[in-house]
């Protein structure tokens, strides 16, 4: 699924839409544009499932964890050198939480085939003539959302969700 948004809350109403899907044992990979709304994604997905706490972006901690209507775990993968260090850990972690890792690209192969794929970039495009234009914020957070279903459930969870987003799709 791809779907376009031009700022931060679409990009919270996308994953606050997945959150109630999410359980015990769901790996959550983000990738994408560094600034491109990763933490903002794990932000909504917290909130949704209940955690109040804030949540930050884990990138010199490597690792947070929170609890809510169940226990989630937030990996920020992007300062190691050699990501696969992290790798039982985050297996680990799925037999307790909803995991939800940035930067996670370089391990996917090394993950179970049941997961949700989330890539975040930038519009370029769409940036370049704002820059042109002399600053149109709302057209400077345009951005791509690419989520992957990985494995036949998230497929199938994929399809019923396209309804319940609110984003049009672009």
């Amino acid at each position: 699924m791809r779907l376009t948004t031009a700022s931060a809350g679409e990009t919270q109403a996308v994953a606050a839409a997945i959150a109630p899907h999410l359980a015990q044992g769901d790996l959550v990979l983000l990738s994408g544009d560094l600034g491109a709304g990763k933490t903002t994604f794990v932000q909504a997905v917290a909130a949704t499932l209940g955690v109040t706490e804030p949540v930050t972006s884990p990138t010199f901690a490597l690792a947070h964890h929170y609890s809510g209507k169940c226990e989630l775990r937030h990996i920020d993968l992007y300062r190691l050198a050699e990501p696969a260090e992290m790798l039982d850990y985050i297996l680990d972690e799925l037999e307790e939480a909803v995991v939800l890792v940035e930067w996670g690209a370089p391990l996917a192969a090394e993950f179970p085939d049941d997961r949700l794929d989330v890539n975040l970039h930038f519009v370029e495009a769409v940036r370049a003539e704002a820059d042109r234009l002399e600053g149109d914020s709302s057209a400077k957070n345009c951005r791509v959302i690419e989520l992957t279903g990985v494995g036949q459930w998230w497929e199938d969870a994929l399809l019923s969700l396209e309804a319940e987003i609110k984003t049009e799709p672009r």
